[in-house]
């Protein structure tokens, strides 16, 4: 049997939204083959992700992992910064 608690998502996005204290909006793109009309289709999924630091901007890169629930709406917090907005 495995340890369960070593095992969190982890996910990398843009940052779309940082108004809000400690918090910011992180919009994850993906895409796949539609089953029936063979195009590909793009989607994105925005988490709300807790920043403790304060430090990511709009435009940056950054890496979410799942955590406990901290709010009624994020489950995630940002883990770093990969890349800076230009």
């Amino acid at each position: 049997m495995t340890d369960e608690r070593g095992r969190r998502k982890t996910r990398v996005g843009v940052v779309v939204s940082d108004a809000r204290e400690k918090s910011v909006t992180v919009a994850i793109p993906s895409s796949f083959k539609h089953p029936r009309y063979d195009k590909i289709v793009r989607r994105t999924t925005k988490f709300h992700a807790h920043d403790e630091a304060n430090d990511a901007k709009v435009g940056d890169t950054v890496r979410i992992m799942e955590t406990r629930p901290i709010s009624s709406q994020k489950r995630w917090r940002v883990v770093e910064i990969v890349e800076r907005a230009r």
